[in-house]
């Protein structure tokens, strides 16, 4: 056991932004068609963040042509390229799945003054 941990600890992303839920983050990711790659962004608010270590994973939402899209990220994934921080929401809860419920100006998130 020991050892998986050390391998993971190596593993580790160093350059990682520090982000909080309800951030709002562009997410570039590598995208492997056939034999090319390029890289995708994905804009949204972060609303969760799961696990720890090497298994740490964040969810990141959108809404797009009216529809709302997620996606899991692991953090420490190769293919997850880099993480910018967008904007920095003002929430109180730790996970913000209500949003799934919500339309339109509900669904925002507030901005976080310094």
């Amino acid at each position: 056991m020991n050892a998986l941990q050390t391998v993971a600890q190596n593993s580790l992303k160093k350059e990682l932004p520090v982000f909080q839920i309800g951030d709002t983050v562009r997410v570039d990711v590598n995208i492997r068609e056939g034999d090319r790659e390029r890289i995708q962004a994905f804009e949204g608010t972060v609303i969760a963040r799961k696990g720890s270590g090497v298994s740490e994973t964040f969810t990141v939402r959108r809404v797009s042509y009216g529809v709302g899209v997620e996606r899991v990220f692991p953090i420490h994934s190769p293919n997850v390229k880099d993480v910018k921080i967008v904007r920095k929401g003002k929430v109180r809860r730790a996970k913000l799945y209500y949003l799934r419920g919500r339309v339109g100006k509900a669904a925002k998130v507030k901005n976080q003054v310094h």
